[in-house]
């Protein structure tokens, strides 16, 4: 069952067209990573996704519902992590999670659990203002699975963040995919789109110009097709990825002389240089 469905999507601003016939659909317990330059029109993306801007052109839907048409009812099954984080900078951390609860009528006893799974338990009367980025990043995502919703829009939820708290974030993530959360993740961090993306789109100019999972979109894009190999002794040599060097490496293994082995496929952070040129930052 598809959660999220867009197709033929455009969107433009005065002269300027940010979004120009997106296509995709990310299946219920998928993690989808879009990644894309600043002002490649990600976060437009998500404001039509969740019913905050009217596309020009294009079906968006969530839920099978037009993502124009949204109610409360889907809403109450969405949670977002976006640039703004909306906390009240003078309450504390149980306390910006008990307002929220009230607005959903969550159970009392589903503050300390989200507060336990980010991390945030011993800082619960902590204001807001006195935690640190990662802190406050984490609050926000527990704000936004207090409900536990069943689709997540995640805006760089790790940006800037040490890695540590990269981890705990990335392995909370895993653990709403298991339990079916579908998750739209937008993120410049091309191992963390590697580590925990089902399928990745990469946007450019407003169009969608590879979507696969990232090791075939990898393998699709390894032009040198080879086997790197470098002895006990530190020597390298390259052969390539086909059977006629099969004899060369079973050689050198049978002589115990291999201290390392690698393929040439490329990383995602090289296949999006290859395609347009410019880095993600």
């Amino acid at each position: 069952m598809s959660v999220i469905n867009i197709s033929n999507l455009y969107k433009s601003f005065g002269d300027k067209e940010v979004l120009k016939g997106i296509d995709f659909k990310v299946d219920e317990g998928e993690i989808l990573g879009v990644l894309g330059p600043s002002g490649a029109g990600k976060t437009t993306l998500i404001e039509i996704m969740i019913g905050h801007l009217e596309s020009d052109k294009g079906i968006s839907k969530i839920f099978d519902v037009s993502s124009t048409q949204l109610k409360d009812d889907s809403y109450s099954k969405i949670g977002t992590v976006l640039d703004e984080a909306g906390l009240f900078d003078r309450l504390t951390c149980r306390q910006n999670l008990e307002i929220f609860r009230k607005i959903y009528s969550i159970d009392k006893d589903e503050v300390n659990t989200v507060l336990q799974k980010v991390g945030l338990y011993e800082s619960s009367n902590v204001a807001v203002d006195k935690l640190s980025k990662g802190m406050k990043q984490r609050l926000v995502l527990g704000r936004a699975i207090m409900h536990k919703p069943k689709l997540l829009f995640l805006d760089e939820p790790t940006s800037g963040l040490d890695p540590s708290t990269s981890q705990l974030i990335h392995k909370l993530l895993l653990e709403l995919k298991q339990k079916g959360t579908t998750i739209l993740l937008v993120t410049h961090n091309m191992q963390e789109a590697t580590d925990l993306c089902d399928k990745v789109a990469f946007l450019f100019d407003g169009k969608i110009i590879e979507y696969d999972t990232p090791t075939r979109i990898c393998d699709k894009h390894n032009e040198l097709n080879q086997i790197s190999i470098v002895t006990n002794h530190d020597k390298e040599f390259k052969v390539p990825n086909n059977k006629e060097s099969y004899s060369e490496i079973l050689n050198a293994l049978k002589d115990d002389e291999i201290k390392s082995i690698h393929s040439s496929e490329p990383n995602l952070g090289e296949v999006f240089i290859s395609l347009t040129g410019k880095e993600l930052i």
